[in-house]
């Protein structure tokens, strides 16, 4: 929307200034707001534009955005009064897709206002969050060599009094050598199966042997290790919503899809190319 949202209109005012008085609990959706040559305009019109603006606007106060729908309105309505502005089959079918998008829109709402409720978003926390045992973490330095021979080496070069971090700097080749082979925290499956194993089986403060991944051979030091505690509901209760309200939604289209009576033209029957034909929607 330009500044039509901004600008007083003269017509918008007088168009206004001409209709009777109605209280705002006497209004409906059907109530007629502005008359152009005939056409008679809702305030249900007003709302669903209302509705669909951008963020920017939604701020706006009522009397400005009251100003600035009416004026688009009006004059969207005396330009497709015109003959030139007659329903061209493209306006059709363009009429048609958005009837159906806003038409599956509302049954997706309605499947979803359904499926996500407080005892599901409550249910779906505790089954994912709160069974099964605590997930541990981990957080581990490494340094990473080309042979076995050389992770050996080092391995009994930290164990002796090496400072770990010190030989990861000088000897590793793998990315975090420059900050001393520190890897942070990470939980299961997280790092390469062997990796994964080689830490999970030491004690805090421990140097392993010589392990062996694709990268090459890696010496770990287990820094630390915790376990990884629950979110609270509310940190994560917009991400179960989201789950609930796309599993809800597949599934229901699953089962319309399924029972509905759907024929399809194969691809291989046509010439695809067709699709950007866009000079079609003029014959």
């Amino acid at each position: 929307m330009t500044n039509l949202i901004t600008k007083l209109s003269a017509s918008a005012l007088a168009l206004m200034l001409a209709l009777p008085v109605q209280a705002q609990d006497t209004l409906s959706a059907d109530s007629v707001v502005a008359t152009i040559n005939g056409t008679e305009i809702t305030l249900g019109h007003m709302l669903m534009i209302r509705a669909s603006l951008p963020d920017q606007y939604q701020q706006l106060p009522d009397e400005v955005l009251w100003d600035g729908i009416l004026d688009q309105i009006v004059q969207q309505t005396v330009l497709s009064q015109q003959d030139s502005g007659e329903e061209s089959r493209r306006v059709q079918l363009a009429l048609e897709n958005e009837r159906r998008a806003l038409m599956a829109a509302q049954v997706i709402e309605d499947i979803v206002d359904d499926a996500v409720t407080d005892e599901a978003v409550q249910a779906l926390y505790e089954e994912t969050y709160l069974q099964g045992e605590p997930t541990e973490e981990f957080n581990a330095s490494h340094i990473l060599v080309a042979t076995q021979e050389e992770a050996a080496a080092i391995a009994e070069e930290v164990r002796g009094g090496a400072d770990f971090a010190t030989v990861a700097q000088e000897k590793s080749t793998g990315p975090s050598g420059p900050n001393g082979g520190q890897l942070g925290w990470f939980g299961p499956g997280m790092m390469v199966p062997e990796f994964q194993t080689a830490v999970e089986g030491m004690e805090i403060g421990a140097i392993s042997d010589p392990v062996q991944t694709q990268f090459g051979w890696h010496v770990i030091k287990l820094n630390e290790k915790r376990v990884q505690a629950a979110p609270e509901l509310a940190s994560v209760r917009e991400e179960l919503e989201a789950t609930l309200s796309q599993d809800a939604v597949s599934q229901r289209i699953d089962e319309l899809t399924a029972s509905a009576d759907v024929t399809r033209t194969a691809k291989e029957e046509v010439d695809t190319s067709v699709l950007s034909n866009l000079g079609l929607l003029e014959e």
